[in-house]
C-alpha cells in the first residue's frame, strides 16, 4: 500500500465532497471544505493514488492547534488512516497545545484519540441534542 499525506488542492474538492458523509446532504459542508482548502488547513491521505481521507488542522482555537475535521472514506475505514492523519497533525502543529473534539457517542474516534495520546479535557453541551461534544487535548512536544 502506497500512502501519501499532502495538503489538499482545489482540484481535490469534488472527491472530498463525495467522500464526506455530511456533504452529501448539506451544501454548506461543500462550501466549508472549499474554504478549508483555500486556507491551506486541509490535508488528504492518498492510498495508491486514490484520496482515502481528509483532515483539517487550524490554529484559531484560543491560539492553539485544533483538528476540526477528520473524515475517512467508508471503503477505507478500519485501516488506521485516521490515526495516520492525527499523527501528521501532531507532528505539524505550530502551537504548544493541540485540541480536538468529537461527540460523546463516537466511541471509535474517542478510542483513536486516546491511542494517539490525547486526554479528555472537558465537554461542550448544546451543540448536538443529547450528545455532548467531548474535548480532547494533546501537548505538542516542541
Amino acid at each position: 500500500m502506497n500512502l501519501d499525506i499532502r495538503p489538499a488542492d482545489i482540484s481535490d474538492l469534488e472527491l472530498l465532497v463525495r467522500l464526506d458523509t455530511v456533504a452529501a446532504h448539506d451544501s454548506r459542508r461543500a462550501a466549508q471544505i472549499q474554504r478549508w482548502i483555500k486556507d491551506r488547513f486541509c490535508h488528504v491521505i492518498e492510498v495508491d493514488g486514490d484520496i482515502a481521507a481528509y483532515g483539517v488542522l487550524h490554529h484559531h482555537f484560543f491560539d492553539c492547534g485544533f483538528i476540526e475535521m477528520l473524515m475517512v472514506d467508508e471503503k477505507f475505514r478500519r485501516r488506521r488512516l485516521g490515526l495516520r492523519l492525527v499523527d501528521h497533525f501532531q507532528s505539524t502543529c505550530e502551537r504548544p497545545k493541540l485540541f480536538t473534539s468529537t461527540n460523546r457517542s463516537n466511541g471509535a474516534m474517542q478510542s483513536l484519540l486516546k491511542e494517539a495520546g490525547f486526554r479528555e479535557s472537558g465537554h461542550i453541551d448544546n451543540l448536538d441534542a443529547a450528545d455532548p461534544e467531548q474535548v480532547f487535548f494533546w501537548p505538542c512536544e516542541r
